[in-house]
């Protein structure tokens, strides 16, 4: 695992901040939650890389707050630039 922030999916509607610090707290130091207002989904990011691979291999696909989480490693909002269309350049001679 690269990363320390892990995507958490498929959240209930009633899950807040403090209920997934405690769910992922269990499994190492927790350092930030973010989640989007009414939305499904949020962010863990964890202390170290492999508490985030210990929370990983816990938690996806168990029961949460009446619903089946998903977690994975968190992905770059940004394009990879080898994801870039690039143009062709100009002919040779």
């Amino acid at each position: 695992m690269k990363s320390r922030k892990l995507y958490v999916g498929n959240l209930g509607r009633h899950v807040t901040y403090e209920k997934l610090e405690d769910l992922f707290s269990k499994y190492g130091e927790v350092e930030e939650v973010t989640r989007q207002a009414n939305s499904d989904f949020g962010f863990v990011e964890m202390s170290s890389r492999s508490e985030a691979e210990r929370a990983k291999q816990a938690l996806n696909g168990c029961l949460f707050d009446g619903q089946a989480v998903i977690v994975d490693e968190a992905r770059s909002s940004k394009k990879n630039k080898s994801q870039i269309p690039r143009r062709p350049g100009p002919a040779g001679p």
